[in-house]
């Protein structure tokens, strides 16, 4: 055999074994990382006290008897805010993360036109976090920077179920796409793993869901500017067709709705029927969180010629509110325990 086809067989070989090398070294890294971003473990800690067989989600209980768009695009003015690093991360107890390496760093403009529109996968929400040169982790860009790679975290449950694997695929193979075409590298854990985690949590949210419902049923039909209008009178503030009464600490204590399914701002039918909602998991704990409802739809439905019942139909009576209030601390201190503090970040994400 000729010396030069021997050479040549001599190098193909070494290739080959570079090549094996290497996929393999890929594979460890791959694994490392998805270890370290979502660990399997057969108790996790912030679910201690969640029995292992516990119901699927199902839709929210009424009554007391069974008791973030991105912000990571901000480039058009190079403002103080903008340029602060945020400390922020995503949240593995509640988050599935794909990472994206770009194979050369690029710039804040590049990056934001790629990460605006991931937004969600189906219906679970997607966080996006950028990683600049010098290392800092953020979901907010500084302009004046370049980019090596970007964290795009997945919500693996929330009111809608777990995170579906079409849900997962869909956004796993946009950003296969992405990474295809801009010659980057992608790494994420296994599907099977994703979606059993996504199950766990599911499970465990579903166990600690509540809502608390009373009814307003006015003596006739009252317009609709006109409950608005005595709503707001009273401190009710507008929010997404609803009217959202606020607590001091800033956040949405209950809510009330037209029992139609309707928004407010809809038309200028009459209403009959409006609905108090006490939200449990995403309300702020408080010994009187009930009863404050109570006592705000009591005098709502003075003013506006109506009673208050409960979700048996039920007339409710001042001081009818102590013994749910004393069954929602019990659900306030296991929302604590679980690792979901009621009106937390954590527990808005996974309860909406």
């Amino acid at each position: 055999m000729p010396e030069l086809q021997i050479a040549l067989l001599a190098i193909g070989g070494v290739v080959i074994v570079l090549l094996l090398g290497f996929n393999w070294w890929q594979d460890r890294r791959v694994r490392r990382r998805m270890q370290a971003t979502l660990p399997l473990v057969e108790k996790d800690p912030l679910f201690n006290e969640v029995e292992d067989s516990l119901p699927k989600r199902r839709e929210p209980i009424w009554g007391g008897e069974d008791a973030d768009s991105l912000t990571i695009g901000h480039l058009g003015t190079a403002n103080e805010e903008t340029i602060v690093q945020e400390s922020e991360e995503p949240d593995p107890t509640i988050e599935v993360v794909i990472e994206v390496t770009f194979q050369s760093p690029i710039s804040a403009q590049d990056l934001a036109e790629i990460a605006q529109p991931l937004r969600s996968a189906g219906r679970k929400p997607i966080r996006v976090f950028a990683q600049d040169t010098e290392g800092h982790l953020s979901r907010k860009i500084n302009p004046a920077s370049a980019y090596i790679s970007m964290q795009v975290a997945v919500l693996l449950a929330n009111r809608s179920g777990a995170l579906t694997a079409i849900e997962w695929s869909q956004i796993w193979n946009r950003l296969q796409s992405l990474a295809d075409q801009m010659e980057a590298t992608i790494e994420g854990p296994e599907q099977q793993a994703v979606l059993e985690a996504a199950l766990h949590l599911d499970s465990a949210c579903a166990a600690l869901d509540r809502q608390v419902g009373l009814t307003l049923r006015t003596r006739s039909t009252r317009a609709v500017a006109d409950v608005v209008s005595t709503a707001k009178s009273m401190g009710f503030i507008a929010e997404k067709g609803s009217l959202a009464w606020y607590g001091d600490h800033g956040l949405v204590c209950f809510t009330l709705f037209r029992a139609d399914a309707e928004s407010f701002d809809a038309g200028m039918a009459g209403v009959d029927t409006l609905t108090l909602l006490l939200d449990v998991p995403c309300t702020p704990a408080d010994t009187r969180a009930f009863g404050r409802m109570v006592e705000i739809g009591l005098e709502l439905a003075r003013r506006l010629g109506a009673e208050l019942v409960d979700d048996m139909g039920r007339e409710v009576a001042q001081g009818s509110d102590v013994s749910i209030d004393e069954q929602l601390q019990v659900l306030f201190a296991q929302l604590a325990s679980a690792g979901f503090p009621a009106g937390s970040q954590r527990a808005l994400r996974v309860f909406a």
